[in-house]
């Protein structure tokens, strides 16, 4: 509604300077050498009513700009369409959805919170019918998941890829905008040696398949991996792939550099610091002002835990070859509860990460290794989900509780009120400012040039 109050109210002004526009081509094709003065009354000849200051001033600046009408045109789309881009496909903020609960919302509800929150990327960790049908129409952008227990099934042969893409992704296709398949979690570095032989023929046979289908160029396969698959990642450019974990990883991702896959790392500064409170400073954590660290290689300096991850993860690519792999987020997040022994794990200091992250994600800018490079990252997890195993941190993950209500404000609504406040922190309004007072600017450029 907001965007299209915005078109209403400025479409006479628009048609009205448009018609001028092209008058004005027009008439300088048939009066190419009379100057600026018998342009001008033939311009106002024919636009009494735009005889003005505001008029002589688009004259007078269209006269300088004439000359590059063109090209100004072409820059216009050129930037209109890398605006979009980045929307229509990945973004920089998504969410983990996943669902290891009793008492979570039906998905169609979950549509309306995402679609509130305005988020437009999620993953899930499996290819639910339910969830997919009710994601139809939505516009979100999903990542189903191919679970582990499924690869050594689908890596024997094409016929099974064939089987389960057809079943779990071209069937909801193009209604439910299933953007990729992630290929197991977290195999390499992992206890089970037997997955890490076959993800890269199941991770292949699920490629085969979607090209045979036709849907290799929309459907994106990847596979996430976890920090256990680095020897080392402190400083940043000291980061390496474990040498039992290279002779996996180096094909999968000469495969995955051959299709234009990213590079998929789940990073969790709480879980850094929940290991080693003693040693890491817990505001470094948390994006917030710390004396943070330098990486003297490189001398770079870092002020927060989150762009280390990512930069060692670009460092340990680097070493082996794929210098030019993108690094997306596939996970990070801050549990708002955790037993005794879970340092960190309290609802201020998930409030203060991922209100932190979120800000930093919007600004839509790289890393201190590779600031040309937008961060990207999912954030774990949307719920918390009252059933998973391990210590109590595990169950509470969530952005929103189990109710729909928000667990924490960052800015978000839920679909039940909270005792939680929303006074003074980032709102809905501030995800795509940028791009919309880019895009507001340019117009206003262009509409003066013309």
């Amino acid at each position: 509604m907001e965007k299209e109050g915005v078109r209403r109210g400025n479409v006479r002004r628009s048609c009205l300077a448009t018609s001028a526009a092209q008058f004005w081509f027009n008439a300088a094709e048939f009066f190419p050498k009379k100057g600026v003065e018998s342009g001008k009354g033939i311009y106002l000849t024919f636009f009494p009513q735009l005889e003005c200051s505001f008029t002589r001033t688009i004259f007078r600046l269209h006269i300088m700009f004439s000359s590059f009408s063109h090209c100004l045109l072409l820059f216009f789309f050129l930037l209109f369409s890398l605006v979009l881009g980045d929307k229509a496909f990945t973004g920089t903020y998504g969410v983990n959805y996943g669902r290891i609960a009793d008492n979570l919302p039906p998905p169609e509800s979950v549509v309306t919170l995402l679609k509130a929150a305005k988020i437009k990327n999620i993953r899930i960790y499996d290819a639910d019918h339910q969830v997919l049908r009710a994601f139809k129409g939505s516009g979100i952008e999903i990542v189903v998941g191919l679970g582990n227990e499924f690869l050594t099934g689908i890596s024997v042969g094409e016929d099974r890829a064939m089987s389960w893409v057809k079943e779990n992704v071209q069937q909801f296709l193009p209604g439910t905008k299933i953007r990729g398949i992630a290929v197991g979690n977290e195999i390499l570095g992992g206890t089970d040696l037997q997955l890490w032989e076959v993800l890269l023929p199941a991770v292949k046979n699920v490629y085969n398949a979607l090209k045979k289908l036709g849907l290799a160029k929309d459907v994106q396969v990847s596979s996430p991996h976890s920090e256990a698959v680095f020897a080392n990642s402190f400083p940043p450019s000291s980061c390496t792939f474990k040498e039992d974990v290279l002779p996996y990883m180096k094909p999968l991702l000469q495969f995955f550099s051959q299709i234009g896959t990213p590079f998929f790392i789940n990073a969790y500064p709480f879980l850094a610091y929940k290991n080693d409170p003693q040693h890491i400073d817990l505001n470094y954590a948390l994006f917030q002002k710390s004396p943070g660290i330098y990486d003297a290689k490189t001398k770079l300096h870092y002020g927060n835990m989150f762009e280390a991850q990512v930069d060692a993860a670009y460092a340990a690519l680097e070493k082996v070859g794929f210098d030019k792999m993108e690094v997306i987020v596939s996970e990070t997040g801050w549990a708002s509860h955790g037993d005794d022994n879970e340092a960190g794990a309290t609802i201020k200091n998930a409030r203060t990460y991922n209100l932190n992250l979120r800000k930093r994600l919007l600004k839509k800018k790289g890393t201190p290794y590779r600031p040309k490079k937008m961060v990207r990252a999912y954030i774990f997890a949307l719920f918390n989900e009252n059933l998973k195993s391990g210590p109590t941190s595990e169950r509470n993950f969530g952005l929103f509780k189990a109710d729909g209500s928000i667990a924490y404000d960052i800015g978000f609504t839920g679909l039940v009120p909270s005792s939680a406040t929303s006074s003074s922190f980032l709102s809905f309004k501030g995800i795509g400012t940028s791009s919309v007072m880019a895009f507001t600017s340019l117009v206003a450029f262009l509409f003066v040039a013309l």
